[in-house]
């Protein structure tokens, strides 16, 4: 496993919560309630695509899929969710 370094903030954190600076604060149940809402409309799939793509691309995506344990429609759509939502750009 890959050892990770604090920075000075994390540190800071880190050291109030083993101090006993810090106490838990449950959350209200419309707030929780909320949150399972967001996440349910998040994963949602309600629409389908068919898209034609060359037999090496999806040789190579089923390849990737079954290196990270994922079916590959997962893969697919993990994909596309990253790209529409900015989070996924050219090297």
């Amino acid at each position: 496993m890959k050892k990770y370094q604090l920075d000075k903030e994390e540190s800071e954190i880190l050291d109030a919560i083993e101090e006993g600076n810090w106490e838990l604060v449950k959350p209200k149940m419309a707030e929780l309630s909320r949150y399972a809402e967001i996440a349910r409309n998040t994963f949602r799939k309600d629409q389908r695509m068919n898209i034609r793509i060359s037999k090496a691309d999806m040789d190579r995506i089923k390849t990737r899929a079954a290196e990270e344990g994922l079916p590959y429609q997962t893969l697919v759509a993990s994909i596309i969710h990253k790209f529409a939502s900015g989070n996924l750009r050219a090297a």
